[in-house]
């Protein structure tokens, strides 16, 4: 029965971020591109207070999976470099800590370019 909650708990958290991200859509006017990179900010920002820890722990996979999970991880990555490597980790920590996220986004994007052609909207 826990299980069913962890699913619901992370159901119920990645879709109040679409919802808003929806109602930001349709009632004002905001272009996508510019909510989805208010919701990185806003993943860094609140990882950077540790605020977003208690959403992480709270819907697991519904706080991380999403573009503000994105930023939190960017901004967990540079708090853990600047403590191990100092300012020089401000720099690099980001970037270390999505590696493995973004090696796979461009492996799988090559693969889909290999294998699928592309053809014209019609």
């Amino acid at each position: 029965m826990e299980l069913f909650w962890d699913y619901a708990r992370a159901f119920l958290f990645g879709g109040l971020l679409c919802a808003i991200g929806q109602v930001l859509i349709d009632k004002t006017g905001l272009t996508p591109a510019r909510i989805l990179a208010a919701y990185v900010v806003a993943g860094v920002v609140l990882g950077g207070l540790g605020v977003y820890s208690y959403a992480v722990d709270f819907a697991g996979a519904g706080a991380t999976v999403p573009l503000t999970g994105f930023g939190y991880l960017l901004a967990k990555g540079v708090k853990k470099a600047v403590e191990e490597q100092g300012l020089f980790g401000a720099l690099t920590g980001g970037l270390t800590a999505a590696a493995a996220g973004i090696t796979a986004a461009i492996f799988f994007a090559l693969l889909g370019a290999l294998f699928f052609k592309a053809r014209p909207k019609s």
